[in-house]
């Protein structure tokens, strides 16, 4: 079975209790059983952007562990939405977004979402999912093919961008921030989910993690603020927030 027939009916269900449920508590829109339970066993190391460039052999499975079930556990996708706060009328980006894992879950509340790639298939993939969404979600929906080096957004465009697994792919991370932050409206929030330097059941290897400190760093010397370090909420990765000035 391809991985988009799967996909849909999670989506479609995920579109459709974010819209129901927008103004629930978090815990509700996780969905998040009991943390007591017993840790995904699987390593993700193929859960990672596309970067990498994939082959067409294991796209499929690339995707398979994108959606992965055990994902919303560890991941809690309703705790990273809400720390953006209200995003109504406003447009969110999402760097690195393969599958849309993310991007999707926005769609109820932003105004519009950019999902931005740097795989054709992956953005391929994210369209073929569009275009079975409800009309008014289409319209808000956009896939954007990137550059490595430049996440291609227009001038103060976002007013709010996330980050989720992909910094450590990122090349020359400080320019790429320096783009980035072009790209973003005055007091526009940056999100920056990864995985902690250590070991880990789950996650990349450590050449593809950047510690929570250097992380930091590289953001400030871009001209991002640094407005909250929060390394407990999420087991196995910190979450930085950041804001362009």
């Amino acid at each position: 079975m391809h991985p988009r027939v799967f996909l849909l009916p999670l989506l479609f269900a995920g579109l459709n209790a974010c819209q129901s449920n927008t103004r629930q508590s978090v815990q509700a829109d996780d969905r998040t059983p009991p943390m007591t339970q017993e840790k995904p066993s699987v390593t993700l190391d193929a859960l990672r952007p596309p970067h990498a460039s994939p082959d067409a052999s294991s796209f499929e499975s690339l995707v398979a562990d994108y959606e992965s079930k055990d994902r919303v556990i560890w991941q809690k996708p309703g705790l990273v939405i809400s720390l953006l706060g209200d995003l109504t009328g406003k447009t969110v980006a999402d760097i690195g977004a393969g599958t849309g894992y993310f991007a999707f879950r926005l769609v109820p509340t932003a105004e519009r979402v950019i999902a931005v790639d740097i795989d054709p298939r992956f953005i391929n993939f994210m369209d073929s999912i569009r275009v079975r969404l409800p009309e008014t979600y289409q319209r808000r929906f956009e896939t954007r093919l990137a550059k490595p080096n430049n996440p291609m957004l227009a001038a103060e465009e976002a007013d709010a961008v996330i980050i989720v697994n992909t910094y450590g792919y990122l090349r020359d991370r400080v320019a790429y921030l320096k783009l980035l932050l072009a790209g973003m409206k005055p007091k526009a929030q940056l999100l920056v989910i990864d995985f902690k330097k250590n070991n880990l059941p789950i996650g990349p290897s450590n050449e593809y993690k950047v510690a929570t400190a250097d992380a930091v760093r590289e953001l400030e010397a871009a001209g991002f603020e640094i407005t909250r370090i929060d390394q407990e909420s999420l087991d196995y990765q910190y979450i930085l927030i950041a804001q362009k000035p």
